[in-house]
C-alpha cells in the first residue's frame, strides 16, 4: 500500500476507533440516532462465534467479524494470525469502508484489514512482523487527532522483558513490517503491555502516556510532555504512595491511598535494567503484573480517571500467593489530581483474592466507558481451584457491583467442535483468553457496538504457521474477532 498522505481537514474528518473505548453523546449510547443501515450485522467468519453471552445479557448480539479459517477476496493468501489482541478500528480514507488494525501478541507482528462499507473483510496485509516487531505486541492504543491531539499513531508496547519498547506505528502509512526504528526510546524500557495517552482534555497542552509493566514486580510509569504530540522530548516517572510503602497488599479495598509520581531522570538513554534498578531504590508501589489501562470517558473529569489491572502471580503450585502480591488479580482505580498529574488517589475497585476463583481470574485487558468498567480475563496461568472459563465482567461504577457479561463458549461436549478447536486435547479450564475489547460504535455509526478479540489457544493447525512472513514465529494458533452490540456505557 502506498504511503498515504492526508490533509489537516481529512485528519480531522477522520473518525478514528481506538483500544481505549469512547462514547459519543451525552447519554453514554455512542453513534447517536444515526443508525449506518449499511453495515449487515450477520456472522462474516466462516467460523462459527467462540464466545457467548451469560444469563441476565440475553441482549446482547455476537456476530463473528474475521477468523484465521477466513479467505479475503482481495488477499487469498493472507492469514489473520493468533493472539488478536490490541486493536483499533479506523475509517478508510481511500474507501468508504474501514480499516482494523490488530496486534498479533506471539507473532510479535501487528496486521492490517480493510473491510468495505457493510463491516465484511475483503484484504489483509502485515505492517509490522516478527523481526520488526522484536517483542510480543500485547496491547495497544491509537492516539488520535481528535481524542489525544496527535496522531494518527498505534502505540504498540513490547512485552518480552525489561529491555522491551514501544512501537509507534503510522496505521495509514507503508508497510514496512521488518522495519525496527519505530520505537520511542523516550517512553522507557520495560516488560510492557499497554501505552495509553489521555485525552487533551484531561491536561490541556500536555501529553501524558501511562504505562503498564507486565511483571510480577509490575510499575505504573507516566511520560509526560509539555507539549501535545511530543514522544521525544518529555520525562518519565514512577508512582509510589507517599508513605513509599511498596508492598501491594498493604492496600485493601475500600480506602483510598494517596500516590505521587518521582522522575526518573534521562530515562531515554537508560536501559531497562537500569530503570528498574531506579524503580526500587524510589520505593515504586510494585504490583503483581500490570497489564492493560483505560481512562473514562465523556468529560474531562472522567478523563482523568485511569483505570488498570494487575493479573496476579501465585506459587509455582498455583495455589498459593506470593507474599506482599494479589494472587487472582484486581482492578485498580487512580484518579489524578485536577491540577497536577504527579499526584493522585489510588484504590482497588475489583479483588479476585477473596473468592478463591469464583470471582474475577487473573484481569487482563480492560476497557472503560462513560459508566462501566469491562475487564476480560487471561485465566491461563491455570490455578487448580479455578472455577470457570474466561468471562468478560461488567463493573457499574455507580453502584459498585461487578457481574460476568460473557463467558468462552468452549463446547466440551460437542465432539465435532472439539476436534476441531482443541486439536491439542486440552481439558483445563480458561485454557482460552481475550485480547482487546473496544468501542466502534463513533466509526460506524451504530450505537452501543463493540469489538472483541479472542485467544483460543486449544485451536492448532499447521496451516497457521507464519501468517506475517518473517519465517520466524512457529505458532499456529487461530484468532478470532466477534462484534458485540448492546453494551452499555
Amino acid at each position: 500500500m502506498k504511503n498515504v498522505q492526508l490533509s489537516i481537514a481529512a485528519f480531522a474528518a477522520l473518525t478514528l476507533m481506538v483500544f481505549a473505548c469512547k462514547d459519543t453523546d451525552d447519554n453514554g449510547n455512542g453513534g447517536g440516532s444515526n443508525i449506518n443501515s449499511k453495515i449487515e450485522f450477520k456472522n462474516k467468519s466462516v467460523n462459527e462465534s467462540l464466545v457467548r453471552a451469560l444469563p441476565g445479557f440475553e441482549d446482547l448480539e455476537i456476530y463473528t467479524l474475521i477468523s484465521s479459517d477466513d479467505v479475503l477476496s482481495q488477499s487469498p493468501n493472507f492469514i489473520f494470525g493468533a493472539q488478536p489482541d490490541g486493536a483499533g478500528l479506523l475509517k478508510d480514507p481511500n474507501s468508504d469502508g474501514y480499516i482494523l488494525i490488530n496486534n498479533h501478541e506471539i507473532h510479535r507482528s501487528v496486521s492490517r484489514v480493510f473491510l468495505d462499507e457493510t463491516l465484511t473483510a475483503k484484504k489483509g496485509e502485515y505492517i509490522l512482523n516478527f523481526e520488526g516487531g522484536q517483542w510480543r505486541t500485547c496491547s495497544a492504543t491509537m492516539a488520535t487527532p481528535e481524542e489525544h491531539g496527535f496522531g494518527p499513531l498505534f502505540l504498540t508496547a513490547g512485552e518480552s522483558g525489561i529491555e522491551s519498547m514501544v512501537h509507534a506505528i503510522d496505521p495509514l502509512g507503508a508497510s514496512n513490517p521488518s522495519d525496527k526504528t519505530r520505537v520511542k526510546g523516550a517512553l522507557g524500557r520495560a516488560s510492557m503491555e499497554n501505552a495509553v495517552p489521555l485525552p487533551t482534555a484531561a491536561f490541556p497542552g500536555k501529553t501524558v502516556i501511562c504505562i503498564g509493566e507486565d511483571d510480577g514486580d509490575g510499575q505504573l510509569i507516566v511520560y509526560i510532555s509539555n507539549t501535545v504530540g511530543d514522544l521525544e522530548n518529555g520525562k518519565l516517572y514512577i508512582m509510589r504512595r507517599t508513605n513509599q510503602d511498596p508492598v501491594e497488599t498493604s492496600m485493601t479495598t475500600g480506602q483510598k491511598y494517596d500516590v505521587e509520581f518521582v522522575e526518573i531522570t534521562d530515562a531515554k538513554n537508560k536501559t531497562g535494567a537500569q530503570l528498574n534498578a531506579e524503580y526500587t531504590a524510589n520505593k515504586a508501589l510494585s504490583l503483581a503484573r500490570i497489564e492493560d489501562l483505560d481512562y473514562g470517558k465523556g468529560s474531562a473529569a472522567n478523563n482523568r480517571n485511569l483505570y488498570f489491572t494487575a493479573t496476579g502471580v501465585s506459587q509455582a503450585d498455583k495455589i498459593t500467593p506470593v507474599p506482599g502480591k494479589t494472587m487472582w488479580g484486581r482492578v485498580y482505580h487512580l484518579q489524578f489530581d485536577e491540577g497536577n498529574p504527579l499526584k493522585g488517589k489510588l484504590e482497588i475497585i475489583i479483588e479476585g483474592d477473596s473468592q478463591n476463583g469464583f470471582g474475577i481470574v487473573n484481569p487482563d485487558n480492560i476497557c472503560v466507558t462513560e459508566n462501566y468498567v469491562y475487564t476480560q480475563e487471561d485465566g491461563d496461568s491455570f490455578y487448580k481451584n479455578t472455577q470457570h472459563d474466561g468471562y468478560i465482567w461488567q463493573y457499574n461504577i455507580a453502584t459498585k457491583t461487578n457481574v460476568p457479561m460473557i463467558t468462552m463458549w468452549h463446547r466440551r461436549d460437542e465432539l465435532a467442535f472439539n476436534a476441531k478447536y482443541n486439536t491439542v486435547n486440552s481439558t483445563l479450564l480458561s485454557s482460552w483468553e481475550y485480547g482487546a475489547m473496544y468501542d466502534i460504535s463513533d466509526v460506524i455509526g451504530v450505537p452501543n457496538t463493540f469489538l472483541v478479540n479472542l485467544h483460543p489457544h486449544t485451536w492448532q493447525e499447521d496451516k497457521f504457521l507464519g501468517p506475517d512472513g518473517s519465517g520466524l514465529s512457529t505458532n499456529k494458533e487461530g484468532g478470532q474477532v466477534v462484534i458485540v452490540r448492546g453494551v452499555k456505557k
